[in-house]
């Protein structure tokens, strides 16, 4: 069976994905275990941040609107986590 195409929103999905694992949102695919780590929560959402910003104003439109909302969630997210 071929794997599906990556596409550039396959990408921020998985690495969002990742990072609502660490959150303790969504369990772990491997282990089925959910569990939070939150340095590695803020890393991930760290590296998307970055990557938001040196992509910025050289995505399609739908792909900058799927970054935002992804990254904003994330962020409120963590931050709600950190309370």
């Amino acid at each position: 069976m071929p794997l599906p195409e990556i596409t550039f929103a396959s990408f921020l999905i998985s690495l969002s994905s990742s990072a609502f694992i660490h959150l303790g949102d969504i369990p772990d695919p491997v282990t089925g275990e959910t569990k939070k780590d939150l340095p590695l929560a803020k890393q991930t959402i760290d590296l998307l941040g970055l990557l938001r910003e040196k992509t910025r104003n050289n995505l399609q439109e739908d792909e900058e609107k799927l970054f935002d909302h992804l990254l904003y969630d994330l962020r409120m997210r963590f931050v709600r986590e950190k309370r």
